[in-house]
């Protein structure tokens, strides 16, 4: 199997805060992202693949074709799956203690 080629996108942020200037596939279900705030890290997004439309994903070749739509500024899957950037945002920096309280208003994290 070929390996996926490393490419980079444009990601936005639903509100006119931080989020996602380029993703870049790494392995497995991780994708290195760069945001508009600056800060750039690692999201493993193998939590956020449950249900239905997310099944077809847990295939690494079908994850790893994962694009930005410009339009609506989040990564997209040709399977119609797609993530919203802020919960990209959790998953790369959940472990930031500076941010917990960030994710707690987005309610990823209780209070």
């Amino acid at each position: 199997m070929n390996e996926p080629q490393h490419s980079r996108a444009v990601i936005g942020w639903f509100q006119s805060s931080c989020l996602g200037t380029s993703r870049k596939y790494l392995q497995d279900y991780e994708v290195e992202v760069v945001f508009n705030d600056g800060k750039s890290g690692v999201a493993d997004l193998a939590p956020a693949l449950h249900g239905p439309v997310f099944e077809p994903l847990k295939d690494n070749a079908v994850f790893a074709k994962l694009q930005v739509d410009k339009e609506l500024e989040n990564i997209v899957w040709p399977n119609g799956a797609d993530l919203a950037p802020e919960y990209i945002y959790f998953l790369a920096f959940k472990n930031n203690p500076e941010m917990q309280g960030q994710f707690a208003q987005w309610g990823f994290i209780g209070p």
